[in-house]
């Protein structure tokens, strides 16, 4: 089956889009990575994007043309990459989140924006969409699935825990020890506070720290640390999920104190405080190795402190299992994509605090007639290769 697994994470700076040709073999699938494209997304779209995300205000005229613009914008995408390599079967599609709604430790409901039908006129292919409600109607978090692909790759060692760390806007991890089940959630932000600050200090120029250069050139404030660590999610224990409903520039700016910060202590301190609130959420689980990915591992200054915070950790890539860094989750939602094409659950219960496993998303039907594989038993293990 050949399926695109396309999403934009909650730092919205581009699509990732992967085609994989799977192949099932008892309960292994193997994934044969095609092609991966990062496709930055118009200014246009980023800035409506951006001027609806919590706390900011919007209407219903302001959602709908949201939806339209992000759906034809992954449209673009999965249809050129169909286009350079012949058909595909299924799209997953992540959407856009612009919206997480959690009160307390209960997810409440997750919107997701990108209209499939544009992607479904675009590719013929059937499209797999909204994958995250239906764990969410089970009682779960609805996040993070990505525990689904980690489980895949890292399986069982049979006397360490491992865990893998997605350093996106907001970190997830996934912990795998050798006789319990595995836990999953969000950590906290991970370059959602150090993206805002940067945005803010720099009014607007820079979106980003590049290479933590910012960061590294200043001085962390211990003052401000404490204040960003003071906050009742970093104490609630999983599964839990959050968004940049609570982690954006408000947040930041509602601890600075009376002392004037200049913007490299400034966001140095902000990166302290993200890493160190993810080491603190990953220490009590006593990790031999840490598998990471995500945009933030690029950022060499954050990865310094959570090295400094976690000094017994072996730390390694996703590249390392043949999966690109920038790639993860595009595999991930090719994965769901197939397991929901298959009719298979592809939630875990123990990670998302559902009462049951559940088959993702909603399928929209696309030009073609959709040819299922006879899937024996559902995958344990996930072998990738190819050079995307």
């Amino acid at each position: 089956m050949r399926v695109i697994g396309i999403t934009s994470g909650t730092s919205f700076d581009a699509v990732e889009a992967l085609l994989v040709d799977f192949e099932a073999d008892g309960d292994l699938l193997s994934a044969q990575l095609v092609e991966h494209r990062s496709v930055t997304y118009p200014a246009r779209v980023r800035d409506a994007i951006a001027s609806v995300l919590p706390p900011a205000t919007t209407t219903v005229e302001e959602v709908c043309k949201l939806d339209v613009a992000i759906g034809q914008a992954f449209a673009s995408v999965a249809g050129e990459l169909a286009e350079a390599n012949g058909p595909v079967d299924i799209v997953c599609s992540h959407g856009q989140t612009v919206f997480h709604w959690v009160e307390g430790r209960a997810a409440l409901g997750t919107l997701q924006l990108g209209e499939p039908a544009w992607i479904a006129e675009r590719t013929g292919a059937t499209v797999v969409s909204d994958v995250r409600n239906r764990d969410i109607a089970a009682g779960g978090q609805g996040a993070p699935l990505a525990c689904l692909l980690d489980i895949l790759l890292l399986g069982r060692h049979p006397a360490q825990r491992l865990g893998a760390l997605n350093l996106g806007g907001i970190a997830n991890v996934t912990v795998l020890g050798p006789d319990d089940d595995p836990v999953a959630f969000d950590t906290g932000p991970a370059n959602a506070l150090i993206d805002a600050a940067v945005s803010w200090v720099s009014g607007g120029h820079e979106a980003y720290d590049h290479g933590g250069a910012l960061a590294a050139s200043g001085h962390a404030d211990p003052a401000l640390v404490g204040r960003l660590l003071d906050e009742p999610y970093f104490s609630l224990p999983p599964p839990k999920s959050t968004g940049k409903e609570l982690f954006n520039l408000e947040y930041v700016t509602s601890r600075l104190g009376p002392e004037h910060l200049a913007p490299a202590d400034l966001v140095a301190s902000v990166t302290a405080a993200t890493g160190e609130s993810v080491a603190a959420a990953l220490a009590p689980f006593g990790l031999a190795e840490l598998f990471v990915s995500g945009g933030g591992m690029r950022n060499p200054t954050l990865m310094a402190e959570l090295r400094r915070h976690l000094p017994g950790v072996r730390f390694r890539t996703t590249e390392e299992l043949g999966v690109p860094e920038a790639a993860k989750e595009a595999l991930l939602f090719a994965v769901i994509g197939y397991f929901s094409a298959c009719g298979l659950t592809a939630s875990i219960p123990s990670c998302t605090g559902a009462s049951h496993a559940s088959v993702l998303g909603s399928l929209t039907p696309g030009l073609r007639r959709l040819r299922l594989p006879a899937t024996a038993c559902p995958p344990s293990r996930l072998a990738v290769g190819g050079n995307a």
